[in-house]
Order: C-alpha cells, then sequence, then structure tokens
C-alpha cells in the first residue's frame, strides 16, 4: 500500500533538491549498488534507475517494504535503507550515525548528495581503522544510579520526590503490623 501522504511529501521534498549532476546509466545504477552493498536484503533493481536523489530510512514495517511502496521510491530516486530488527541495534546505529555525521558533516556544506556520501565513508573509514570502543554502563549510568539513590519513587508512577513522601497508614498496614511476631 503506498500512502498517498507519504508520496506527497516526498514529492515536495524531492522538488526542493538541486537537479542531479549528469551521470551515464552504469554511473548511476553503481550509485544504487554501492548503497545496497552492505544489506542483508536487497531488492532487484530495475534494468534503467534514476539518478540516486536521496536515502529514506524506514522502519520494519510491512508497509514500508510493499512493492508499491518500493517501486514508486525506486523510480524517484530515492533508496529506502531500513533501520535493524533488534532495539539494541536501533541504539548502536543511533549512536554511530549521530558520532559520524557530526564528524562528517561539521561545517561542511555539501554541494550534492555524493559530497555527503562520500564524507561519511571516508569518516567511518577511519572509525573502522581506530574504532571507539562503547561503554555501556558507562558514566550516564553511575550518573542515573545517584539520581535514583537521591531521589524516592512515587507510588510506580516513575515520578519522583527528593524527599519521602510520608503516608497516612492504610488499615492494610495495621493488619499487616499486627500479624508480626516479635522475638
Amino acid at each position: 500500500m503506498l500512502h498517498p501522504w507519504l508520496e506527497t511529501e516526498l514529492a515536495a521534498l524531492l522538488a526542493t533538491l538541486p537537479e542531479p549532476p549528469t551521470q551515464s546509466k552504469a554511473e548511476r545504477r553503481a550509485a544504487w549498488e554501492r548503497w545496497q552493498a552492505g544489506l542483508t536484503i536487497k531488492f532487484t533493481l530495475p534494468d534503467r534507475v534514476p539518478p540516486l536523489r536521496m536515502l529514506l530510512v524506514l522502519d520494519n514495517l510491512s508497509g514500508h517494504k510493499t512493492p508499491a511502496l518500493v517501486l514508486w521510491l525506486v523510480a524517484h530516486g530515492v533508496m529506502p535503507l531500513y533501520t535493524p530488527l533488534s532495539g539494541s541495534w536501533l541504539n548502536m546505529a543511533e549512536s554511530i550515525q549521530r558520532i559520524l555525521v557530526r564528524r562528517a558533516l561539521a561545517g561542511q556544506t555539501p554541494t550534492s548528495p555524493n559530497d555527503i556520501i562520500d564524507w561519511l565513508e571516508a569518516t567511518a573509514r577511519g572509525w573502522n581503522a581506530d574504532p571507539t570502543p562503547f561503554e555501556w554502563a558507562g558514566k550516564r549510568l553511575l550518573r542515573r544510579q545517584r539520581s535514583r539513590q537521591r531521589h524516592h519513587a512515587l507510588g510506580g508512577s516513575g515520578g519522583q520526590a527528593r524527599r519521602p513522601v510520608h503516608r497516612r497508614p492504610t488499615a492494610l498496614d495495621e493488619w499487616r503490623r499486627s500479624c508480626q511476631v516479635t522475638h
């Protein structure tokens, strides 16, 4: 199913992009195949592909993978890329993406999508040469633990108070107290 609103939004966005550079048929196909190279599941490219104009990152909803949508995207020069299925992979992907984009594009003014692709790939190659290890239980976890120790939970709601909230004893509390055996 092709969502009409998605088609309208993407068409409007594509209209704002500069015209793609003139490329031979082989260069256009190479650009598409370069972005499909690392994919686990690849869709079949048509014989004649338009210039690659945009990368569109979508989640893995079945509606985002329908032939109608994928064919429309490809016909308009949009390469669909799908987020990983696992939440931990998604967190890792977002972390790496944020770092790569910051390192590759900070202070840059791209003149074409190829500039962005080249800068991101060069940054990724540099990172892979000397990768930064991730510590999932690092400083942020310690800050959260200290914060929990300084605050008091409010009835399982997720809310917290800086000091304990005193409540009046209920009949159940009185009954529990009377049932306790003192030695």
